[in-house]
């Protein structure tokens, strides 16, 4: 099969590698579609240490070409692929939150992933696909899954304001998820054209960081401050931001990751205000069938947010592509199945 594979930092090689063998509780997935995202790009850079040779990718579905005649999803099926892996008997994954197995990881990063024509897969990882969801979209299921975990965590209701930091990908599906509770919702960032965008989805309001934002979300939200703030970015400025408009005994979803080690933040208002901080790491299985259903019904469009769509053989362009920051780049697409 053909597989770009990453022997080293930043040194990418498309080769021939052999078509992986799936064991008894395994499945064979031919790629069809694969997203490419900051973790990846981490990964290619040597930001995050991983074993070479690797071959990245945790976004990925296609078509089931072999699996246990046991699973719901026949031979044949189109499925996405859930990249958590998690060993099922551990305190944490007896207590349902397999996303924190101290045994598991995550296909792509510490098993070979989705860039590449074939992927072996436990077979509890795969989902059929609906008709209504195409290939291109499909690769951002899985993105779509860590923002369903994380609201699972952090709802909201009818009558709240609801703050999204940061109109990338994940804060685009966030507005349309905290849209579908019934909130109000505002977004928030530098780039006129994702504030476009995010109205076009369902935000009420957006806003540019230099618009007076206290006061603008205090006018809004009839002087209380917003219910829940959604900081997608993982910066420690926004996150300071993001306690001054959260009103007092709001939320706080921290769902960017943080690298920073350290930063200024206004503790005082943490307190003064009883903050619940709530953090969010990855998805369970449970968060792919309701992404899925969200998607089928038009709840979450997924379209709109790919910018980009490039073969297998044009990775190293896409990793370009997200690590200058293009304009108007959103979710880059990697079709496996041509050039």
């Amino acid at each position: 099969m053909r597989a770009v594979v990453l022997t080293a930092p930043q040194a990418l090689d498309v080769r021939e590698a052999e078509i992986p063998a799936p064991a008894a509780d395994e499945c064979l997935v031919q790629v069809s579609h694969s997203g490419i995202c900051g973790t990846d790009l981490k990964i290619f850079q040597g930001e995050i240490p991983v074993g070479y040779p690797l071959i990245m990718g945790h976004e990925m579905a296609g078509t089931l070409v072999q699996a246990p005649a046991s699973l719901p999803p026949a031979s044949g099926s189109r499925v996405i692929v859930d990249p958590g892996l998690f060993c099922g008997a551990c305190f944490h994954c007896r207590a349902g939150q397999t996303n924190l197995c101290p045994n598991g990881g995550l296909i792509g990063r510490d098993s070979d992933g989705g860039f590449a024509e074939y992927l072996r897969v436990p077979a509890r990882n795969v989902f059929a696909l609906p008709d209504e969801i195409t290939d291109n979209e499909a690769p951002l299921l899985q993105v779509l899954s860590t923002c369903v975990h994380a609201r699972r965590l952090a709802p909201a209701s009818p009558d709240e304001t609801v703050v999204v930091t940061g109109l990338g990908v994940t804060g685009q599906l966030h507005v349309q998820l905290a849209k579908a509770s019934g909130a109000f919702v505002i977004g928030i960032t530098r780039s006129q054209w994702k504030r476009e965008l995010a109205e076009q989805l369902g935000a009420d309001v957006t806003l540019a960081p230099g618009d007076d934002l206290e006061e603008r979300v205090l006018a809004v939200s009839d002087g209380r401050g917003a219910d829940l703030v959604i900081e997608t970015v993982g910066s420690v400025p926004l996150l300071a931001q993001a306690i001054d408009l959260v009103r007092i005994g709001g939320r706080l979803l921290t769902f960017g990751i943080y690298t920073a080690e350290k930063g200024t933040l206004p503790f005082y208002q943490t307190y003064f205000k009883e903050l619940k901080i709530i953090n969010s790491r990855a998805s369970r299985g449970r968060d792919f069938p309701a992404s899925l259903d969200l998607v089928r019904r038009g709840v979450v469009q997924l379209a709109p947010l790919i910018s980009h769509t490039l073969t297998l053989a044009e990775l190293d362009q896409a990793l370009a592509l997200l690590s200058d920051a293009a304009p108007q780049r959103m979710k880059i697409i990697i079709d496996n199945t041509s050039g």
